[in-house]
């Protein structure tokens, strides 16, 4: 019997056509509509008896047929922020990390820890990407989780999630528990238009050094799965109250 794993259908109902992977010989399996016309069974070559033909969308193989990709590295400074500008529809985040190293080389980590009000920028570079795509009617989307109680870096993002959710983000809590309830993998990633994933890669200091682009449909289609998971439980920041 074969191990075959789902990659995805381009049916919106779930059903058919779809694509099927071998996971021992790499082979495909597709299903569809099967073709019964004599003439159109005429014109394909090569076609012997007892094969069956079906229809398939160009779409559903390119979305979902198995690709032998090697995840792409690139750095975490201008090959990584041209993601923000690049993308056409949505870019959607999951956050899992309980520290960032870069939140607390702002001055306003400083204001945080001492209690401080905190003086946002509502017009840094980031603030103006954001404004700029969701004007254009893109999405910029994030699921953060959360401790029980709350990491002092969790604390700072909930501040921050106001700032940005003014701009034009939608910012979204989860508790840890209820990720690991549902499965939620332990590492942060962007999802761009349902068709690249960028995982972030952080070194030991909990610096970002870079990103891994993932691409493979099967690969990616999980991570959809994921987000679809995530977003369906979080909560709107500005309801999300902290332990």
């Amino acid at each position: 019997m074969r191990r075959l794993r789902f990659n995805g259908t381009g049916s919106g109902g779930g059903g058919c056509p779809g694509v099927h992977e071998d996971l021992d010989s790499g082979e495909v399996v597709v299903h569809g509509a099967q073709v019964t016309d004599p003439a159109d069974l005429k014109q394909l070559q090569h076609f012997d008896d007892g094969e069956v033909a079906v229809i398939v969308p160009r779409n559903t193989l390119v979305d979902f047929g198995p690709r032998d990709e090697t995840p792409q590295i690139i750095n975490a400074d201008d090959e990584f922020d041209r993601l923000f500008t690049a993308f056409n529809h949505t870019a959607w985040r999951l956050e899992t990390r309980r520290r960032y190293a870069s939140d607390e080389a702002c001055a306003t980590w400083q204001q945080h820890i001492a209690g401080e009000p905190i003086d946002w920028d509502y017009d840094d570079a980031w603030c103006r990407n954001v404004r700029q795509q969701t004007e254009a009617g893109k999405r910029i989307e994030r699921v953060r989780l959360v401790d029980t109680p709350a990491t002092s870096g969790q604390r700072y993002l909930h501040s921050n999630a106001v700032r940005n959710n003014s701009v034009g983000e939608d910012i979204r809590n989860l508790t840890r528990t209820n990720a690991q309830h549902l499965h939620l993998p332990n590492e942060d990633f962007w999802l761009f238009d349902s068709r690249l994933v960028a995982r972030l890669v952080f070194d030991a200091d909990d610096n970002l050094t870079g990103a891994e682009l993932i691409t493979e449909p099967a690969a990616v289609n999980r991570y959809c799965q994921v987000r679809d998971a995530a977003w369906h439980h979080a909560v709107p920041s500005s309801k999300f109250k902290l332990d």
